[in-house]
């Protein structure tokens, strides 16, 4: 896969000597529907950088001929395929940015929910089973939202107000986090992170009143100042996960702010001039001028 130069005027930046990119795509629809990681590509390949995009599900791997054949690895899809193949780059040393187990880690919402709450970052209060039906007497006391531990973009997201609407839901067939539900006002605060750049995005908050699943607004939202409270906390939350481009989900609360996601990598839509950002943050790393210390599991 290929780029093509549509913004000649870009600023070139310097890359290392014969620096060779690897990004890991989720679909072709990455670039086509999101400006801001096309511009950051389309950047590196204007500064010299020799790019590489590759759709995992879309070529014949063999796992066990897998080398380190370029300088860094962009992981810029969340599929299961594009892990595995992540993780087994990681294993022989190759430099991923994101980290791979900062990847893994921010993938799984049961962990990154223990991991937040653990360093002292507001998150709500949490449960998993296997049962729903367990949380029959929790539901009796507060709403709930039901999540795929892996989901993405909303998908999936489910609020129950009472035992009888829980009882409805259809057993899952992967794990679930479940959340108390917190009240964010009818807005979400998206809040993007390239290093130590911190951006927000106000969004209108999905209507998980209505069930079955409803699916995160795709919209850019609205690109507002955060507060310093916030920046702080959305760079807590990556040198918790180890994360150097990142975004948060942010839900404005009488208690201040609490963080209810995180994404590696996300689109960055609503954040103006975020490309040049991107494409000079992943040119630092592919020099070796900076470096990620991957998260830890939770302890």
């Amino acid at each position: 896969m290929s780029l093509s130069l549509l913004h000649p005027n870009t600023p070139i930046l310097k890359p290392a000597a014969e620096c060779r990119l690897y990004i890991m795509m989720e679909s072709d629809s990455q670039l086509a529907g999101n400006s801001a990681v096309f511009e950051a590509f389309e950047s590196l390949v204007d500064g010299g950088f020799q790019v590489e995009m590759v759709i995992a599900e879309e070529v014949l791997t063999r796992p066990d001929w897998l080398d380190v054949t370029h300088d860094l690895y962009i992981l810029k899809s969340n599929t299961e395929l594009s892990l595995s193949l992540a993780a087994i780059l990681h294993s022989q040393g190759a430099r991923l940015i994101n980290p791979y187990p900062s990847c893994a880690l921010a993938q799984d919402k049961i962990v990154t929910s223990r991991l937040l709450r653990g360093a002292g970052i507001p998150v709500p209060s949490s449960w998993v089973t296997g049962r729903l039906e367990l949380m029959g007497s929790l539901a009796e006391r507060m709403p709930l939202v039901i999540k795929p531990f892996r989901g993405h973009r909303g998908r999936g997201v489910r609020l129950v107000r009472n035992a009888e609407e829980l009882a409805a839901v259809v057993p899952p067939e992967s794990p679930v986090l479940i959340q108390q539900f917190v009240d964010g006002g009818g807005q979400d605060l998206k809040v993007y992170v390239v290093g130590e750049e911190v951006f927000g995005v106000f969004k209108e908050s999905p209507h998980l009143d209505v069930l079955p699943q409803v699916e995160r607004p795709s919209g850019p939202g609205r690109a507002c100042e955060v507060s310093t409270e916030v920046r702080e906390l959305a760079l807590r939350c990556g040198r918790v996960l180890g994360l150097g481009l990142y975004g948060l989900d942010i839900l404005e609360t009488t208690q201040g702010p609490m963080v209810v996601d995180v994404n590696a990598f996300p689109s960055y839509r609503g954040v103006p001039n975020a490309g040049p950002l991107i494409a000079e943050f992943i040119a630092s790393y592919a020099r070796g001028e900076m470096e990620l210390e991957p998260a830890a599991p939770a302890s």
